[in-house]
């Protein structure tokens, strides 16, 4: 199996590789599927966030498809035992992976929850796959190389929309069930007209990438596995992941917390929007500057 540094992005993850780590997702999430179908336990983490026997399925699972594809490269896993900074630090290159992104949404018997996985190089997220099993779709990115939906084995191209004027249609907006309301709510009142829908988990970014919504706008926290593969998805389909207050886009294992800062997903830039942005966090403060 072949990772190498020949692409535009700088990281190629060849054909044979990327079909084998998509298959063995998909595969995986089948067997989440089956635990979701059925009664299960939920756990309570020392952070108090819940945990199934799904995620620790996944887990184990996602970490045993990377040894055998890709062995010598280290996993960060967000069920996994977190290696210190001064180890993290010398990674060039590793996967960041959410066995189970939306947990709280799986619990609630809510479709949208998804298995996360990313290469991460340089501290830059070049390579993602975010698999939605209820939904039956995955999508998949290469930085420099381009992103797909892929649903029944079935692959099309996808890309970021061009921003619409406002007098012809809407601007599409997506974002949190329950996280930031107060700044979401003080962004959206300062927008040209805009459609929003509420979705669960890094479907939202997947959701910017084909073209679905324009904006993602996240205000509270999430770590870096929540992220890193949909920002993959979202860069390599011509979009952009970007820290709310400095508008520079997100970067993993910088520091010993794995904690993002607010941030904003876009198909383009705009200055109604940033400016919207700088406004809302003023008046309703935000978690961070990152960069």
């Amino acid at each position: 199996m072949v990772i190498s540094d020949q692409s535009a992005g700088g990281v190629f993850v060849a054909p044979e590789l990327r079909e084998r780590l998509l298959a063995g997702v998909e595969t995986i999430g089948e067997s989440v599927l089956t635990i979701y179908r059925r009664d299960f336990a939920v756990e309570t983490k020392a952070d108090d966030s819940p945990v199934t026997e799904a995620d620790m399925l996944a887990h184990h699972a996602l970490d045993d498809l990377l040894a055998e594809l890709t062995p010598g490269v280290p996993v960060l896993s967000e069920e996994s035992q977190v290696a210190p900074y001064d180890v993290r630090r010398g990674w060039r290159r590793y996967w960041l992976v959410d066995p189970l992104d939306g947990t709280k949404e799986f619990i609630k018997r809510s479709d949208d929850f998804t298995l996360n996985l990313a290469l991460v190089e340089g501290g830059v997220p070049v390579f993602g796959i975010v698999h939605a099993p209820a939904l039956g779709l995955s999508w998949f990115g290469q930085v420099g190389e381009g992103a797909w939906r892929r649903e029944a084995g079935e692959e099309r191209a996808i890309r970021v929309r061009p921003l619409p004027a406002t007098d012809e249609a809407p601007w599409r907006l997506v974002g949190s069930r329950s996280h930031g309301l107060t700044a979401l709510t003080a962004f959206r009142a300062r927008l040209p007209h805009h459609a929003f829908i509420s979705r669960g988990s890094s479907l939202k970014l997947c959701l910017v990438a084909e073209g679905v919504v324009d904006l993602y706008p996240r205000f509270g926290p999430t770590c870096e596995w929540d992220t890193a593969a949909g920002q993959a998805v979202v860069t390599a389909a011509g979009g952009e992941v970007l820290a709310a207050r400095n508008l520079l886009p997100l970067r993993c294992n910088r520091q010993a917390s794995l904690l993002n800062p607010d941030f904003i997903v876009c198909g383009h830039r705009d200055a109604r929007w940033e400016q919207a942005l700088a406004a809302s966090l003023a008046e309703a403060g935000g978690n961070g500057d990152g960069g």
